[in-house]
């Protein structure tokens, strides 16, 4: 199985996977594991990810243009634009990790270790461009309900958890059977192939804005048109009152899609 960890701190990776379960897995060529250099994707000197937020607002968003190619460059073909999408491989998952996202649990681990390939998206500074989520990741994933500074650590929480359910990785069998979660393997699981961020992290889940906790808002900044997908009309037009209307809206329409829960 081969995990892709998409990031701008491709360091960061040095420590935890070079120990345990992870390490072997490795070794053993159970698993393959590649980090790939977001910055390498940028078009400045300066090797910008970021951009201001259209709209106003604190921190910074991840620009959509290297995020959208260094996926691409790691699937090996282009995932297309508004006007003609190119499928995806059934057996590959692209994984945006944030704090907006839907609650990863142990269910979803074996969905994972039943696939060919994961690749992650490690978020950083206040979020994400929506168009990421919506149009190139296959879901968005939390670990959940706090706040951490970038998408790489819990991007390999996840990588961990699915790589000790892989045949082979833990020596015994019945030890992933046998804890917490561990009874609720699907029955019937493909076998597995020889990232105000949990993940986004600085993603934010805020308190009571109006009706129960509501997940944060969808985030976009520059360019204004990207592959036919467009920024939302009310965030350019400079009306303040209606931007935070329609803020308010997107959060509570993203929390019933992704944590309905957290409006109970």
């Amino acid at each position: 199985m081969r995990f892709d960890l998409v990031t701008i701190f491709p360091e960061f990776f040095g420590g935890p996977l070079d120990h345990g379960i992870v390490r072997r897995a490795r070794e053993t060529g159970l698993i393959d594991v590649h980090v790939e250099d977001l910055r390498i994707f940028t078009k400045d000197r300066h090797r910008t990810v970021d951009d201001r937020p259209f709209g106003g607002g604190e921190g910074m968003v991840l620009k959509p243009q290297p995020l959208f190619e260094a996926v691409e460059s790691l699937l090996g073909h282009s995932v297309g634009d508004a006007a003609a999408r190119t499928a995806l491989a059934s057996n590959t998952a692209i994984v945006l990790m944030s704090a907006a996202g839907k609650l990863f649990t142990q269910d979803m681990a074996w969905r994972y270790a039943g696939m060919h390939r994961v690749i992650f998206i490690c978020g950083r500074y206040e979020g994400v461009d929506e168009r990421v989520a919506e149009h190139l990741a296959t879901e968005e994933i939390s670990i959940g309900d706090f706040i951490l500074s970038g998408g790489e650590l819990p991007a390999m929480l996840v990588l961990d958890a699915v790589t000790r359910l892989l045949p082979g990785a833990l020596g015994n069998e019945a030890s992933s059977q046998n804890e917490s979660f561990g009874g609720r393997q699907p029955q019937h699981r493909a076998p597995a192939s020889a990232s105000e961020s949990g993940a986004r992290a600085p993603a934010k889940a805020g308190a009571d804005r109006g009706g129960g906790m509501l997940l944060d808002y969808p985030h976009y900044t520059r360019p204004a048109e990207f592959r036919g997908w467009s920024v939302p009309e009310v965030l350019i037009g400079g009306n303040h009152a209606e931007v935070a209307k329609w803020r308010r809206a997107a959060a509570l329409e993203k929390t019933l899609r992704n944590r309905p829960d957290l409006l109970a």
